[in-house]
């Protein structure tokens, strides 16, 4: 019927040609009547639009094919007879699509919606292509009726363009970025260098209190649904947080954790390596949206104090000469200053103009101490939330327990939760003296192993307590000594 109606507008259109032929040998308002009435008759007999999306656009790849393609990998597995599964390398899943010649029903809004599969060989015969060579071009079509043509274009493209990229992003395999360093960006391979990531870390994995961890989730939530709240309130949508705490408290882990649970890239920024404020803004523009950008051991970093050093100067008479110094001394203290990585630098870095040159981004920093940083690269508004890394307690104790023994409760647990109350010791420590140490390795055997370390651990902090006791008294009574002889 549809090959039918087909021919039959072919036909019609070329009536029209016809008609074209003959418009200066009758009436102009005659003609225009015939033109209308021909308009509606040929809209009743055939009154579809099809638009067509090439797989590649000026000689590029045409991203909207990419995206309709994903879409429609989703709905063609209902009705349509010929599939195609291929495996991207960007994919960790098997991609479904339509076969060539295959057609597929969507319906959106109660509108009906056909897309179909083409795909054309034909020989590249120009002059600067490669003679006799068969080339193959594959492109989308979709059938609509005209009556819906504003719905399509404005709201169905639209939404299908939307589905794409989720269903893009949830099926991409992550990656971890290095910055590189050296003459590596000028072979065209950029600044970045990266590798999949396949951390295993979980929030119910990670040793945390409960209400702590359940706190993260929901900022985190609120974060990756808040693109119309930062819109409106005027902000880069982007979130800061600082993880600090002793070492092997699971800080790196958490930042594993994060990614896994929005599914997002991540950017580890050696700051080391960036020589100047220009070469870390030409980093941050090659960061991609929905990324974590970190800095791990910030304060070890670069010097980020803040504190501008200043110069002794030379005494003399006369005034005027006092400052012609001063300025020479801070024009070279600026020439120093300038082609190096500087605080300001990376405050802009963070949340300067250049910091919105990209969408749905976390900057994430790494302390062993907090105090060492200078208050505005911490300040809420760059580090919009402070979580701390402490020592592993009760709670943190018993996620790991069911990690890595696989158990909820136990008899010994009573006298480790007292212990852990009086002793210092990192999730990390603790993990290693849960791990059973061999195939046949009991609960039992790691759990007891780990409250004779902890006892260790709770006489040798209580003797270096003694020891620091005795020698303030030593040291009080040296002075009261010295104190008596000048009397």
């Amino acid at each position: 019927m549809v090959d039918t109606l087909t021919e039959l507008c072919s036909k019609l259109a070329g009536l029209m040609f016809i008609l074209g032929t003959i418009q200066q040998l009758v009436p102009r308002s005659f003609y225009e009547r015939i033109k209308t009435l021909w308009h509606r008759i040929e809209n009743y007999f055939y009154p579809y639009v099809q638009i067509t999306i090439d797989e590649y656009s000026n000689d590029k790849r045409n991203e909207v094919y990419s995206l309709i393609k994903v879409y429609l990998g989703t709905k063609s597995t209902n009705d349509a007879k010929y599939l195609k599964a291929e495996m991207f390398k960007k994919s960790k899943s098997l991609a479904v699509s339509l076969d060539e010649g295959e057609e597929v029903i969507d319906e959106f809004h109660g509108v009906k919606l056909k897309w179909n599969s083409y795909k054309e060989t034909f020989t590249d015969n120009s002059p600067r292509g490669r003679s006799q060579l068969p080339i193959e071009k594959k492109c989308y079509t979709l059938t609509f009726n005209k009556k819906n043509q504003d719905m399509v274009t404005g709201q169905y493209l639209t939404h299908v363009m939307e589905e794409g990229k989720a269903i893009e992003f949830k099926n991409k395999k992550q990656k971890i970025y290095s910055n590189e360093e050296g003459e590596w960006y000028w072979y065209g391979k950029g600044m970045w260098r990266h590798i999949n990531f396949e951390h295993p870390a979980t929030f119910d994995t990670l040793a945390m209190d409960p209400t702590k961890k359940e706190e993260i989730i929901n900022d985190l939530v609120a974060f990756s649904k808040g693109k119309d709240y930062y819109s409106k309130v005027g902000k880069a949508w982007k979130r800061g947080y600082l993880l600090y705490g002793p070492p092997g408290t699971g800080k790196s882990t958490m930042i594993a954790a994060i990614a896994n649970f929005l599914n997002y890239d991540i950017y580890d920024l050696e700051l080391t390596s960036v020589k100047d404020n220009s070469g870390l803004k030409k980093l941050l523009m090659e960061t991609t949206s929905k990324s974590i950008i970190v800095i791990e051991d910030v304060d070890c970093s670069i010097d980020l104090t803040g504190k501008r050093k200043k110069k002794k100067k030379k005494e003399t008479t006369n005034e005027d000469e006092e400052e012609d110094s001063d300025s020479t001394t801070e024009k070279k203290s600026d020439k120093k200053e300038s082609g190096k990585l500087t605080l300001s630098g990376l405050l802009n870095f963070i949340d300067g103009i250049w910091s919105a040159c990209g969408q749905e981004r976390i900057i994430i920093f790494t302390t062993n101490h907090v105090d060492k940083l200078d208050p505005a690269l911490i300040r809420r508004g760059r580090m919009d939330m402070h979580i701390e890394m402490s020592y592993c307690r009760y709670e943190a104790f018993k996620v790991l327990a069911k990690n890595y023994l696989g158990i909820e409760t136990h008899p010994l647990f009573q006298e480790i939760q007292r212990l852990l109350e009086e002793v210092d010791v990192s999730p990390c420590d603790v993990a290693e003296n849960l791990m059973p140490k061999n195939a046949s390795g009991k609960p039992e055997i790691c759990l007891e192993n780990l409250i004779k370390v902890m006892k260790k651990a709770k006489r040798k902090a209580s003797l270096n307590s003694q020891k620091n006791t005795n020698s303030s008294t030593k040291l009080v009574k040296t002075y009261g000594r010295f104190k008596k002889l000048f009397e």
